[in-house]
């Protein structure tokens, strides 16, 4: 991905945004906390109560719904929808004082819609142009144009968009 930062992008006055690396046209809204590594691309919609870690990269004409947490290690493409409590995780086996974390890292694919309540494990791709069900546990990787729902989530059905093109 390519990005040119500016300072041309809002920050409300309650939201911390550490980052300097934030594209231009983008919106940072009230009690959000964006860390300083991390890569936020432009005209982004970043909504209230998200939090954002270091090692971090969102694409362009991403939309970030309220009370979202976007770990390490998880990469968000362009063109992609993050519904409202969606839920990232980065560590398969998570205990307080773990010395031996292993990050895993996640790619959302360009395009991709994720409902809202999803949770998403890690180490996974969600695939181009797909879209995870509300409320849905995905524990698997997400072919590209499908839909998943559920919990497990399964494939049941391809995403079509009108106007785009559908191979």
């Amino acid at each position: 991905m390519k990005f040119q930062f500016f300072k041309e992008y809002f920050v409300a006055r309650n939201a911390i945004c550490d980052s300097k690396n934030v594209g231009r046209g983008t919106k940072i809204w009230s009690f959000s906390h964006v860390l300083a590594g991390a890569l936020i691309g432009e005209n982004c919609n970043i909504c209230e109560n998200v939090y954002i870690e270091n090692d971090v990269v969102i694409g362009n004409r991403v939309t970030i719904k309220n009370g979202v947490q976007i770990w390490d290690g998880i990469e968000i493409q362009s063109d992609v929808f993050v519904g409202p409590n969606v839920t990232f995780t980065n560590d398969r086996h998570p205990r307080s004082g773990n010395s031996s974390f292993y990050l895993e890292r996640t790619v959302v694919s360009e395009g991709a819609s994720i409902g809202a309540n999803a949770t998403l494990l890690p180490g996974l791709v969600i695939g181009s142009n797909s879209v995870v069900g509300a409320g849905s546990v995905v524990t698997k990787s997400v072919p590209s144009n499908s839909i998943v729902i559920g919990n497990p989530a399964r494939v049941v059905g391809i995403a079509h968009f009108p106007g785009k093109d559908r191979s």
